[in-house]
């Protein structure tokens, strides 16, 4: 078999390779002949079966990597000149235009009915107040006439009970200036002396124990014309030189 049976295209090494095996056919075909020549018995078919060696296949060297692209560079503008721009002219403000003046609200309607009744309400709270007032004052004087009458009859009262004790006092000789002595005393509502106390001394044992004799001697004592200014404990006071 010769290299053209598979369309290949003609290469120096399958020239070669077809010369060597046409050879070999040459030398296979006399091998048979030679073969069957010098056999007695009838040939034996014998198949041979013949393989061509594959080309070798071409050795591929992988391709370098394109170069990368350098970045182009772009050339920079040019600054255009600055234009100047001319210089502005002031133009006079507008005059505002004046604000409208708010309409002023209306007044609100009179209820003239209960204006009425409240200048009568508070007339009549005046009036309540001030009538509080008299009745407060009146009230006020009222109990000071009553604490000045009821001291009054005190008074005169404890005036008639000294009295009556100054009567039985027997004072002592030599009591230098007017010393005074002071007894809390005891009475029943009969006027009856119940205890004796002496709460200021006078200064002569002889004039206080005289004061205290002269108090059990009165008893009973005076009692008042107005009994509600009765009281139950008395305090009186003495100098030797009251009359």
């Amino acid at each position: 078999m010769s290299t053209l049976a598979y369309g290949s295209p003609p290469h120096p090494a399958l020239g070669r390779a077809a010369v060597l095996s046409g050879f070999v056919h040459l030398v296979l075909v006399g091998v048979l002949f030679l073969g069957v020549r010098f056999q007695s018995h009838a040939p034996e078919v014998v198949n041979v079966e013949l393989w061509e060696t594959p080309p070798p296949q071409p050795v591929v060297e992988p391709k370098p990597p394109p170069p990368e692209p350098k970045p182009e560079v772009k050339p920079q503008p040019e600054p255009e000149p600055e234009v100047k721009k001319p210089p502005e002219i002031a133009l006079p403000e507008k005059p505002k235009p004046k604000p409208k003046p708010k309409p002023k609200p209306e007044p609100p309607k009179r209820d003239r009915a209960l204006e009425k009744q409240l200048r009568e309400q508070a007339l009549l709270e005046e009036k309540q107040l001030e009538e509080q007032r008299m009745r407060e004052l009146l009230a006020r004087q009222q109990a000071a006439a009553q604490a000045a009458a009821r001291s009054k009859a005190l008074l005169t009262w404890t005036d008639k009970i000294r009295s009556k004790i100054r009567g039985n006092i027997v004072l002592p000789q030599d009591i230098p200036g007017n010393p005074e002595a002071v007894f809390d005393v005891t009475i029943l509502p009969t006027g009856e002396v119940l205890t004796i106390r002496k709460s200021k001394s006078s200064g002569h044992a002889g004039y206080d124990d005289a004061v205290e004799r002269a108090i059990m001697k009165s008893s009973p004592l005076p009692l008042p014309d107005d009994r509600s200014v009765f009281q139950r404990q008395l305090q009186l006071r003495f100098h030797p030189q009251d009359r």
